[in-house]
């Protein structure tokens, strides 16, 4: 069985940064795919940022400079670092696995695992 459960959401000021970890059991990031998302209320859900089974890890054109990925030695947490933050960025971030595809996880429609999300605020 996978689980995915994401950690580190809060809230932060403008120009702040955040460190959200995904810990996945059940599952390691080389069986295929994983990526991270977001979604504001009212808003459609997209994609930030993927890492394939390879460890090719990808951003998002509108997060490159701002956020980035790092995996751990064990290959069981995928860290999605962020700074700059800006009120935009508000939303509830998820981690997500999808076994059956392992490249070009970034353009991914339909990922079949996911946690139960982590806040982010970005607030004055």
């Amino acid at each position: 069985q996978v689980r995915l459960a994401e950690s580190g959401g809060g809230s932060v000021q403008p120009g702040g940064s955040l460190r959200l970890s995904c810990t996945v059991s059940g599952y390691t990031t080389t069986t295929g795919c994983m990526a991270w998302f977001r979604q504001a209320p009212g808003k459609e859900r997209e994609v930030v940022a993927s890492l394939d089974f390879d460890g090719t890890k990808t951003i998002a054109n509108s997060f490159k400079g701002r956020f980035t990925l790092s995996e751990d030695n064990n290959k069981n947490t995928l860290s999605l670092i962020m700074t700059h933050l800006t009120p935009e960025d508000t939303a509830m971030y998820f981690c997500a696995a999808e076994p059956s595809h392992r490249e070009w996880c970034i353009l991914v429609p339909e990922y079949n695992y996911w946690g139960q999300g982590t806040q982010v605020t970005v607030s004055s």
